[in-house]
């Protein structure tokens, strides 16, 4: 009987330590819990030293730390020297008292639609417990820019009387002086003028960005961006009439803060 207890009570303490190995639970951890959201769609507010723009992200989350994204931006590039004021002449001119601001040079307007492909790289564990997550970002791609002319409305002479005819004139070689002599401008003409004659410059660019997000896998996404732009252009930009102390180029280079605001699926 004790010859047949030993063998029955090793083959028990087997099964037993067989089954405290397999159905101990295992210890988990939140370094194991995966990326919650797997897209994200963001819309960008920008403003910059030298214009503005509004664009548009779509967004794959591929680690906590990483995500991948397209962009699609439209905005407005200036020359340094671009500064709105008023007619100096505006009463004689118009004979209503008021005119609309212009900008003294211009002869064009210039628009920038921008298509790109970045990433977003966070520094920070922070992400994972919904605090201040700081990283950057990087974006570079083609560049549309648009150019449409900018029209002034401008006084000629009625029989070489006081009263001025207004006409709504476009820069050119024929009437240099008169859109370059102030005493002549009423001021700009509305917006429309001029959408019918864009003209084309393809170009490249690409930004970089200090990334300030609160909350980085929340649903809603909050953020503010603060970076740097470079736009070239295949050729110079006519954006100014070029007197002694104005120079077109065909490179823009920018700083701007950003709004970022957008949701997470």
């Amino acid at each position: 009987m004790k010859s047949l207890f030993l063998p029955l009570f090793l083959i028990l303490s087997g099964l037993q330590l067989t089954a405290q190995v397999t159905f101990q639970p295992k210890q988990l951890s939140f370094e194991d819990k995966g990326v919650v959201y797997k897209k994200e769609m963001t819309f960008d507010f920008k403003l910059q030293t030298n214009g503005f723009s509004i664009a548009t992200n779509f967004g794959k989350l591929r680690t906590y730390y990483l995500t991948t994204y397209y962009h699609i931006e439209l905005g407005e590039l200036k020359n340094i020297k671009e500064y709105r004021q008023q007619s100096f002449e505006t009463n004689t001119i118009s004979g209503l008292g008021s005119s609309n601001s212009f900008v003294f040079g211009k002869q064009n307007s210039f628009f920038v639609l921008r298509g790109g492909y970045g990433q977003k790289r966070y520094f920070s564990e922070k992400a994972k417990k919904q605090g201040l997550a700081i990283g950057m970002t990087y974006e570079g791609g083609p560049s549309l820019g648009l150019l449409k002319p900018y029209y002034l409305d401008l006084g000629y002479p009625i029989d070489n009387g006081p009263q001025m005819n207004i006409r709504s004139e476009k820069y050119s070689a024929q009437n240099h002086d008169i859109f370059l002599d102030r005493t002549r401008i009423s001021g700009a003409t509305g917006f429309t003028k001029g959408l019918s004659e864009l003209s084309i410059i393809p170009g490249i660019h690409a930004q970089a960005t200090a990334h300030f997000d609160w909350g980085a896998f929340d649903e809603f996404v909050k953020a503010i961006d603060a970076g740097i732009m470079v736009d070239f252009f295949f050729k110079k930009v006519p954006i100014m009439v070029e007197p002694d102390n104005v120079e077109n180029s065909p490179l823009f280079i920018n700083l701007f803060l950003n709004l970022q605001l957008g949701k997470r699926w």
